[in-house]
């Protein structure tokens, strides 16, 4: 047996006769625990608001979006929408229009985004599942469906015919504007539902039928703005992809889910990292008691120290049982205070311990990677710990009594 090894379990677990030793051990340890315990807690919340935060959105983000590298439009022949039905992976898919217009309610007025959208539109995505008020739009309609933002801040209802609403967008061309009304394209519509997806979305979408926005926008039948797909379960995303491009050429960009949701990601990854270092740097304190319970250790033992060497170990050796009674101090306090986390999280997720609102708990999730983050983390900074308290053994420190 690893005769080092051995005397540093020995070391590690029983007591010391100098009482304030031990004391300093249980705060280096119990600073070990809670540490990584609260990393891994912060890494499953923050899992948990990553997924919180684009549950809302995912409902209206299709699988994949087709849209123009150049311009704000590109043309769909009718031989490109029948290749579409020799594709296997692909659902549904559902044609749309997008573009800034002006929509006004009892002189009340806001710019908003208009999205013309067909039929399909709602087997690709699950918009009409988080309407809140009234119903979809009917197909052939001036209705439109509005975000709950857009109808708080105009003071417009469901089916409100008492006033007139209406959507303008600029006429194309160049020269002098003499009028208003000669400037703007405008039509008179009605809302009849009010949709809840998340605040960003909420004040800045109306929904319309795609035919009639292509009457105010002046578009050809062919002229779309982006065309949105649903994938079929098992599909195979990078296949239909390619067979997309094949079909509409390099005129045209294919995003997925992430792609489309680029800075929102970004945004949630950047602040998993600064947590992440935030707790790093806690845990790196916390390691500072373990150097601290160490050198006092090493005083302690100063006696025995000098009996070892003595009895023929080298430095090397003597250094090597403190550097290992710091590493298995650290490692086993990370994987205690693993588990203690583990557990806490694993409650908060069965019985809700923690709430957002009063019918929203605290979203978390369990992975595997934070595992392994939390424990690489604590292993190695407990090691770089271990190492520098154990570098404070010198020959002349042995060699004394």
């Amino acid at each position: 047996m690893n005769v080092s090894l051995y005397i540093a379990k020995r070391y590690l677990f029983s007591k010391s006769s100098n009482n304030a030793i031990n004391i300093m051990t249980i705060i280096a340890a119990s600073g070990t625990i809670i540490a990584s315990a609260a990393l891994f807690i912060v890494l499953s919340g923050f899992a948990g608001l990553k997924d919180f935060s684009l549950k809302f959105s995912s409902f209206v983000d299709p699988d994949l979006k087709v849209l123009p590298v150049q311009g704000k439009t590109f043309l769909l022949s009718k031989e490109q929408l029948e290749a579409f039905n020799t594709i296997d992976g692909i659902a549904s898919y559902s044609k749309v229009i997008e573009e800034r217009a002006i929509v006004q309610f009892d002189q009340k007025q806001q710019i908003i985004t208009l999205k013309g959208v067909d039929a399909n539109y709602k087997k690709v995505t699950s918009i009409d599942s988080l309407i809140i008020y009234g119903r979809w739009l009917e197909d052939g309609t001036s209705q439109i469906v509005s975000g709950g933002g857009v109808s708080n801040a105009l003071s417009f209802g469901v089916l409100d015919i008492t006033k007139s609403l209406t959507i303008s967008v600029p006429k194309p061309g160049k020269g002098q504007i003499t009028s208003v009304k000669s400037a703007f394209n405008t039509i008179k519509v009605s809302n009849i539902g009010v949709f809840n997806i998340n605040e960003t979305l909420n004040y800045e979408y109306i929904y319309a039928d795609i035919e009639i926005v292509k009457q105010l926008l002046n578009y050809n039948n062919n002229q779309l703005s982006a065309l949105e797909f649903k994938l079929k379960p098992n599909a195979d995303e990078n296949d239909v992809k390619q067979s997309l491009q094949n079909i509409l050429g390099n005129s045209i960009q294919i995003k997925n889910k992430t792609q489309l949701n680029d800075a929102l990601y970004k945004m949630l990854n950047t602040e998993n990292v600064a947590v992440y270092l935030i707790f790093t740097l806690v845990i790196i304190i916390a390691l500072f008691n373990v150097i601290g319970a160490l050198i006092m250790m090493i005083l302690d033992k100063k006696e025995s120290l000098h009996t070892l060497f003595n009895l023929g170990a080298t430095t090397k050796e003597i250094r090597q049982i403190f550097f290992l009674q710091g590493s298995l101090m650290t490692i086993l306090g990370g994987i205690i205070g693993l588990t203690l986390g583990f557990i806490i999280v694993f409650l908060q997720q069965q019985f809700s311990l923690v709430m957002i609102i009063p019918s929203e708990p605290y979203p978390v999730v369990i992975q595997a990677i934070n595992f392994i983050i939390v424990l690489v983390t604590i292993t190695v900074l407990g090691l770089i710990a271990a190492k520098l308290a154990s570098q404070r053994i010198t020959k002349n420190l042995v060699k004394s009594n």
